[in-house]
């Protein structure tokens, strides 16, 4: 994978030439206004680092939409990083640049984080911006880089229709790696008494689209606040849809938590689809719901024997070193490695793959142009609320099923789908939260604790399985399985007392399946 930064910056615009003190002639990297850092925080002095010469091409679909979503790809020469350059979004202000070696063609590994968004479309350049950057750096009084200031008069030329172009003088300031973010609230501080302004765009490329589009060229405009029941669900459904999308480049690049997060929004778009069939037509949604429950199980395989490892190796710690006989790390250890072995390839082929590409563009499509029942014109206080009462109430008849049953496999069994019933009541109950205020968020809440509760005891029958497997290696490989009793006798008292404690948390739990009524909100 190419090397990857994390970017903190700040935009600003100098005065206009019309405002008092603005500079009137000037379009030269130097016309910024700036005031002297010095003695700013931990600044103990600026240097100047001359002027660079920058030419950039950014490339993007014909329909622009990595920089709709706040992504930039380009190809860069001059300066000390000439190379691609793919900057993903983290938060305001703050993106993660992705780098790699000048080429012709789009590196692959930039591609493949970009592909849940280009698809079959064609990447072809979009926007030349050249720049003369004079750059200063902000050191401490030991001569360690605190943060860069650049001033940047920059000519952009749009590559594509009528061929606009503009030009604007733009200061950035960027932490230095390991930098501290409240340097740049002082240097703020410093910027506005010098009359310096934040950028009203994001980046260079927005800026840049923006004032060199097409007169006639249609604006986009937000999305209307959701007014009925089905506005209500298809709002759930895209920002899922999105994050879906948005989690694709944080995989590929095994960004922590990122695997687990796209799989809960599989989830979360399967459990809508089903909760709310009185909204959408079942029968056009059904197969996207398969398909979503392929992906998420895709997505399982590698978490879910994370998990269990992780587990293991945490009980194993546990133990008093007395009893622990034989190679019990070593084979535990062989033993996942052996498990996870290619799993991290898998996912990848995964996602390049047909399926998941038209996966994503099925859930487009339902999207625009969704196949509503009558109910989805209703009141969400109506209609939303028995969708959540409906998945309530299969809850109440599983779990009290379950617990009627004596402690063995048929509970466990039984347990384990009232924990899936579970989280689809709190999917449910979330999605119609933004249409029914607290009640809603109580029932989610209620839903999010009982799966937790339940999802320890699953977890604790899927441990028990994979040390009774650990016991039958160990024996056939002549090596002693006491440990591994010892273990399983430990994850069955706490399976029992998870069971012993299930009783209590449902009593407290269950009048929230009677917190929401039909015209609640």
């Amino acid at each position: 994978m190419a090397a990857t930064k994390r970017e903190i910056e700040r935009k600003y615009e100098p005065k206009r030439p019309d405002e008092p003190g603005g500079s009137r002639g000037q379009d030269g990297p130097e016309a910024g206004g700036l005031p002297d850092l010095t003695g700013v925080g931990p600044v103990a002095a600026v240097v100047d680092r001359g002027i660079a010469v920058l030419d950039a091409v950014y490339y993007d679909t014909p329909d622009e939409r990595l920089s709709t979503a706040g992504l930039t790809l380009r190809r860069r020469t001059g300066g000390t990083d000439a190379g691609w350059h793919l900057k993903l979004p983290v938060a305001p202000g703050v993106r993660d640049e992705i780098q790699a070696p000048l080429s012709d063609a789009v590196p692959p590994d930039l591609a493949g984080l970009v592909r849940s968004r280009v698809r079959d479309s064609e990447l072809r350049p979009l926007v030349r911006l050249r720049s003369e950057r004079a750059v200063r750096h902000l050191v401490d009084d030991g001569g360690t880089l605190l943060a860069e200031v650049s001033v940047d008069a920059v000519h952009a030329e749009r590559l594509t229709g009528d061929g606009g172009t503009a030009r604007w003088t733009e200061i950035e300031v960027e932490l230095a790696d390991g930098g501290e973010e409240p340097l740049l609230d002082k240097v703020d501080k410093q910027f506005r008494k010098a009359g310096l302004r934040p950028s009203a765009a994001p980046s260079k490329l927005a800026r840049a689209l923006a004032e060199t589009a097409p007169p006639d060229r249609p604006r986009t405009t937000a999305e209307p606040a959701p007014v009925t029941a089905g506005d209500h669900v298809l709002a759930h459904l895209r920002a899922q849809r999105d994050a879906l999308v948005a989690l694709d480049p944080a995989v590929r690049r095994d960004v922590e938590d990122s695997v687990h997060r796209m799989r809960v929004t599989t989830r979360r778009l399967r459990g809508a689809l089903r909760s709310y069939g009185k909204v959408l037509d079942r029968t056009a949604t059904d197969p996207l719901g398969a398909e979503l429950k392929w992906l998420g199980g895709e997505l399982g395989l590698d978490r879910d024997q994370e998990v269990l490892t992780e587990r293991l190796t945490a009980a194993l710690d546990a133990l008093p070193a007395e009893l622990v006989t034989g190679p019990v790390r070593t084979r535990l250890r062989s033993w996942s490695e052996e498990r996870r072995g290619g799993s991290r390839r898998r996912l990848l082929d995964v996602l390049d793959g047909e399926r998941h590409l038209r996966l994503l563009d099925a859930l487009d499509a339902l999207l625009a142009d969704p196949p509503l029942r009558p109910p989805a014109s209703g009141e969400p206080a109506e209609v939303l609320t028995r969708a959540v009462r409906r998945d309530f109430a299969k809850l109440t008849t599983r779990l009290e099923q379950a617990l009627a049953l004596p402690p063995g496999t048929d509970r466990d069994v039984a347990l384990h789908q009232a924990r899936k019933q579970a989280k689809r009541v709190r999917y449910a109950a979330e999605a119609a939260a933004p249409a029914l205020g607290d009640a809603a968020t109580g029932v989610a809440r209620a839903a999010k604790t009982l799966q937790s509760l339940l999802g320890d005891h699953q977890d604790s029958v899927m441990t028990r399985e994979a040390l009774r497997e650990l016991a039958a290696r160990a024996q056939r490989a002549g090596e002693s399985s006491f440990t591994y009793g010892v273990l399983y006798g430990r994850e069955e008292r706490r399976a029992a007392e998870l069971e012993a404690e299930l009783p209590r948390v449902w009593a407290d739990l269950r009048p929230y399946g009677t917190a929401l009524r039909p015209g609640y909100a």
